[in-house]
């Protein structure tokens, strides 16, 4: 808008000399995970990063006494903790 508040170059409020942005988020998208894979590199193993969550979550939930066994599997029934199941993920 002009200094003297007239309206002339404006059309429902927005001025005309606007130009229009967009962006394709579905290329950004796959150019993010191209770099994400680029970063890990040529030696990253996915099968032996996933063998190797399975062995830690099953030590972070080993030797637990009686009482930390039954609230663990009580947060396992009602879907907080994951249990041990394929897809180990927690239902909320």
């Amino acid at each position: 808008m002009n200094q003297d508040n007239s309206t002339e170059g404006v059309t429902d409020g927005a001025p005309d000399d606007l130009i229009p942005f967009t962006i394709d988020l579905t290329f950004e998208e796959a150019r993010r995970r191209a770099e994400v894979v680029t970063a890990l590199g040529p030696d990253w193993d996915p099968v032996a990063a996933m063998r190797g969550e399975d062995e830690a979550y099953a030590l972070l939930y080993s030797g637990l006494d009686v009482e930390q066994q039954r609230t663990y599997d009580m947060l396992v029934a009602a879907g907080v903790l994951p249990g041990d199941g394929p897809g180990r993920a927690a239902a909320h």
